[in-house]
């Protein structure tokens, strides 16, 4: 037990911005094994944005407690995945060549690209969360923590079936870049599916549907990733977690007029 609150705690400080122990450290075993706590992280931060969402409705109207929670979501993960989208979106954006857009997305400097790539993301995240608070609070709070918790079983689904494109010491992800182990990924995707099956049981069966899209896009970017640069970096799995998240909350969007 010890040893698991040591890898958790781990994944909790690499991931977000929330206080942990001082005594844990970011060695690359423990990082690698964290990443079976991914999709617990993930409901972490959603709970975290649920509640600012839940007590600022109070208050406010459903657009400013909306843009409440995105905030407190980006700021507990201290806008990681966001980078990420941001990066890859200049790279492949700007550069033809392997060489190219691995140095533009190693670029601290955000340019068009990764503006207009970043903005449009957060626009249509906020569009749609707006429009599921509008369909019932409650089914919005859950599409949050599904979103957060199947989000990131993405990102690791890319680091179980992809290799990771470099070796260069200045990598965001340079302890996780080893393969990801069978096990730890079946525990963190057990997470995500008891988190599936809770909110399917209270709105609709249909909801397990969400899986086609979500496999779609990680054979689909993790394809694009192999292509262009040879594997996945620690932007292109920021990248992967903001997208599956956008395309949870379009399909949570969607699929509402046939479960109302």
């Amino acid at each position: 037990m010890k040893r698991e609150l040591e890898i958790f705690f781990s994944g909790l400080m690499f991931f977000t911005r929330i206080p942990c122990p001082k005594r844990i450290g970011h060695t690359p075993e423990l990082l690698e094994k964290s990443h079976r706590y991914f999709p617990l992280i993930g409901l972490i931060v959603g709970a975290g944005a649920a509640a600012v969402y839940y007590l600022s409705s109070l208050i406010f109207p459903c657009t400013v407690s909306v843009l409440l929670s995105m905030l407190t979501g980006i700021l507990i993960t201290g806008g990681f995945h966001e980078d990420g989208l941001a990066d890859v979106c200049d790279g492949f954006g700007g550069g033809w060549t392997k060489e190219k857009i691995l140095e533009i997305m190693k670029d601290s400097r955000t340019g068009a690209y990764g503006v207009i790539g970043l903005s449009m993301a957060l626009l249509l995240k906020f569009a749609a969360s707006v429009q599921l608070c509008r369909f019932s609070m409650w089914y919005f709070i859950a599409s949050l923590l599904l979103a957060h918790a199947l989000s990131r079983v993405s990102a690791s689904a890319v680091i179980l079936f992809f290799d990771y494109a470099q070796s260069d010491a200045r990598s965001k992800v340079k302890p996780l870049a080893k393969k990801l182990r069978g096990k730890d990924f079946m525990i963190g995707l057990l997470t995500a599916v008891v988190t599936l099956a809770v909110v399917a049981y209270y709105f609709s069966f249909y909801i397990w549907l969400i899986f086609i899209p979500l496999i779609i896009t990680v054979a689909w970017m993790g394809r694009y990733f192999k292509k262009w640069i040879g594997g996945f970096t620690g932007d292109c799995l920021g990248a992967v977690q903001q997208v599956s998240e956008l395309i949870i909350y379009l399909f949570m969007t969607g699929i509402w007029k046939y479960i109302s």
